[in-house]
């Protein structure tokens, strides 16, 4: 379009040139005079009698050949002397005359050591990745039941085909879930067990050549350690982000469940890498990826958790065994104690879980401990006061609720653990066998 706007503008001056030389050779006429000769009366001379007007004729055809030549030797000089379309090109637009002349690298980048570390990481961890697909029904009100699809991602944690993921991904998939690995083959799965309270659910797949990942232990993890995070955000399989480890703490996940030791990362985690590893800088898995601080953006803030690794590792054996995991639990309901109610109560002890009430024929009950026998009021909040205030178990120290289900994470119902109590202003240590866990217990 632009070299077709560059002719145009070549042409029009020619054409004027032309249209002009013919009018004025048109306009121009010759008067011819008949004098006698002395000679010859019948031959005739010819005068030519050139009047103002043929003048100013022959002056504008003066000027429009000078104007011409102007444009065409001045203007329009090319590198070599000769015409060039390039002055009448558009702007902003260059000639075709002139070349283009691009830098290009003699040979291939070398990679720095952290290119290859990051490099090394997404080879070896991307075949044990996997995108998950789950279907359900939902009602809509101008289409009656229709399906509707959720995305998440997960990764292989052995040859056998099970899979790791967020109970979240999987929740409610009442027509079926689909695992891509990252050849692009897709197989059913089918659900083995999940664990709503720590987000996680374990699948199955029946596949040939599965490589598995490799576990970590997440209980020396340092803030500012590097991390990666591969997974399928926005559905865009095999992405691998970086970060480092922001902070390790206790958070609550969309259903209010506690999540001890959570990882913060800066690691970009967006929606469908639910369930992807976070991996140390040696392609270990330390967590599974679970949620972003977003408010009410949904995509990444920089604010992204991950679910500690060995809160996985302590679920497994129940999700394989049992379909859902049999937590361990002291059999008690149990409040909060800080130090200025402590103060107010004339408790021993700072801090520690007041038991409000022991479940019967739980563990709490069968190991001798006691509940409450008189109903407060914090605020609006009853509680009842006169029961033991646990500040130990099994050596360690024990302020709120969250050191208990920490410490109830290291173990399965069934064992037998030491509970330090306060009783009055007694100390006592008991043993005690954890049972199993009921809605709304410790």
């Amino acid at each position: 379009m632009a070299a077709a706007q560059g002719t145009e503008q070549l042409i029009f001056p020619y054409l004027v040139f032309t249209i002009g030389i013919k009018q004025q050779a048109a306009a121009l006429s010759l008067d011819v005079v008949e004098f006698p000769t002395p000679r010859s009366p019948h031959r005739k001379r010819k005068v030519v009698q050139v009047t103002s007007m043929r003048l100013r004729g022959l002056l504008f055809i003066a000027l429009l050949v000078g104007g011409f030549w102007y444009l065409t030797t001045h203007l329009s000089q090319g590198s070599g002397g000769g015409f060039s379309l390039s002055h009448f090109s558009l702007p902003g637009i260059h000639g075709a005359s002139s070349p283009l002349e691009l830098n290009e690298a003699e040979a291939a980048p070398e990679y720095d050591a952290e290119e290859q570390n990051n490099i090394a990481v997404y080879k070896r961890v991307l075949p044990s990745v996997v995108n998950i697909t789950s279907t359900t029904l939902v009602f809509n009100f101008f289409y009656g039941t229709v399906p509707q699809q959720g995305q998440g991602s997960g990764f292989i944690l052995d040859k056998a085909g099970h899979v790791l993921t967020n109970f979240h991904v999987v929740e409610g998939a009442n027509r079926g879930i689909e695992v891509q690995l990252s050849n692009k083959h897709r197989y059913p799965a089918k659900v083995v067990g999940t664990d709503k309270v720590h987000d996680l659910a374990l699948l199955q797949i029946d596949a040939p050549n599965l490589q598995p990942v490799t576990l970590a232990d997440s209980s020396d993890l340092a803030v500012g350690q590097k991390v990666y995070a591969i997974g399928n955000p926005f559905g865009l399989s095999g992405t691998m982000t970086r970060g480092i480890i922001s902070s390790i703490r206790s958070i609550r996940n969309a259903d209010n469940a506690p999540i001890e030791d959570a990882i913060q990362t800066d690691a970009a985690i967006n929606p469908g890498n639910s369930g992807g590893p976070l991996l140390n800088s040696r392609g270990e898995v330390i967590g599974i990826n679970t949620m972003i601080a977003s408010n009410g953006a949904d995509q990444s803030s920089g604010i992204g958790f991950a679910i500690p690794i060995n809160t996985a590792k302590a679920v497994l054996s129940d999700l394989t065994r049992y379909g859902r995991v049999k937590r361990p639990s002291l059999g008690i309901v149990s409040y909060a104690i800080g130090p200025d109610l402590a103060s107010q109560m004339g408790l021993a002890a700072d801090s520690g879980v007041l038991i409000q009430k022991v479940i019967a024929g739980g563990a709490a009950e069968r190991a001798g401990l006691r509940g409450g026998n008189q109903q407060a009021y914090v605020g609006n909040t009853p509680i009842m006061l006169g029961g033991d205030l646990i500040v130990g178990i099994d050596g360690q120290e024990v302020t709120d609720p969250q050191d208990i289900s920490a410490i109830m994470d290291k173990h399965q119902a069934g064992d037998t653990i030491s509970v330090t109590v306060l009783r009055g202003q007694r100390k006592l240590t008991v043993k005690l066998v954890l049972g199993e866990a009921r809605d709304a217990t410790t």
